[in-house]
């Protein structure tokens, strides 16, 4: 390594905002607060969160990570269960009703508007058409909402160009929150070529957190050398915030968990490095990046300020006479 004297200078461009959205906070606060409120063990329906990080610490005070209710044993039975923030089908609190369990349902609010869209579609006689990723958590809920048959998913144009409504006329649409904004546009004027009368959602379903982080990170990628993003393999939006980065014109862009994982071989000689966060990825390990490029470069911090979020989800009232410590605070949000 260098000697301190001797280090190369290095600005990082520090999108802002990134990391952590009011739904990952609100999700992560519910597993904090059942804990303290009901003692461990506080049963988690698969991954609360996208972040292995985060995931890990909740293991430390307590909560136990499955991903069907028929793992929880029968002599904990009486533990409350948390369905993730990706949103969960009808069928699973069916089932935990079913078997007499205590749930508490941390899907996003803006999960569920995209739910109670795609229901409304139905409710008005249309088809609905769920532009998405196959396998994600999140598009497995929403279709999850209606019965079998009534959600075609479309990932491509060319599913748009296969598909063949029974009533071109009665179809609506909805979108994954997490997707690239650039994507979703062109495959929406794709389906509105082919089927002039589609009816979009009565909202906007891309959540405001992944349009704020993908805009930051187009205003931190031009003339970036080397674009790390922090997320993990199977989050959605930090993966588009890596293609969105490629696209804005940064020469190499990259999807690490920790600083652990940065290729500096790869790296090499750079002067300019870009620097963001998926929503459901921790700032102790963008500072942890940080520190990282520090011990090795004369670092320079550039904060790439696109918007300001003062979004917070409130917990449900079950949990609102439960009081959070300083400490428990600063976990919640990501600086254990």
């Amino acid at each position: 390594m260098l000697a301190p004297a001797n280090k190369p200078p290095l600005t990082i461009r520090l999108c802002q905002p990134r990391g952590f959205c009011a739904g990952v906070d609100r999700a992560i606060q519910i597993v904090v607060l059942a804990l303290k409120k009901y003692g461990a063990p506080v049963y988690v329906r698969h991954e609360i969160v996208h972040n292995r990080y985060v995931v890990e610490g909740l293991q430390q005070l307590g909560a136990v990570f499955i991903e069907e209710l028929y793992e929880i044993p029968a002599e904990h039975r009486d533990a409350p269960v948390v369905f993730s923030a990706h949103g969960v089908p009808k069928s699973v609190p069916a089932d935990a009703e079913q078997r007499n369990l205590f749930y508490l349902d941390a899907t996003c609010p803006l999960v569920s508007k995209v739910h109670k869209q795609a229901m409304r579609h139905q409710r008005l006689g249309r088809h609905v058409l769920l532009i998405g990723h196959a396998g994600h958590p999140e598009v497995i809920g929403t279709m999850g909402q209606l019965p079998e048959g009534a959600v075609t998913l479309i990932e491509t144009e060319a599913d748009v160009a296969a598909l063949e409504p029974a009533d071109p006329s009665a179809l609506g649409f909805v979108t994954q929150t997490t997707l690239s904004v650039e994507d979703t546009a062109g495959l929406i004027r794709a389906l509105q070529e082919r089927f002039p009368e589609l009816h979009a959602a009565a909202a906007e379903s891309i959540c405001y957190a992944t349009t704020n982080r993908q805009e930051a990170v187009k205003e931190a990628a031009p003339g970036s050398d080397l674009f790390l993003v922090v997320g993990a393999p199977n989050s959605s939006n930090s993966k588009r915030l890596v293609e969105v980065a490629e696209r804005a014109g940064a020469k190499m862009s990259l999807l690490v968990q920790r600083a652990s994982e940065i290729p500096w071989d790869e790296v090499g000689e750079i002067s300019t490095l870009g620097l963001s966060a998926g929503a459901s990825a921790p700032e102790i390990i963008v500072d942890e990046i940080i520190d990282a490029f520090r011990a090795r470069f004369d670092v320079t911090v550039d904060l790439a300020i696109t918007a300001t979020e003062l979004e917070n989800f409130p917990v449900m009232r079950a949990l609102r006479d439960v009081e959070l410590t300083a400490a428990d605070m600063a976990f919640v949000n990501g600086n254990r």
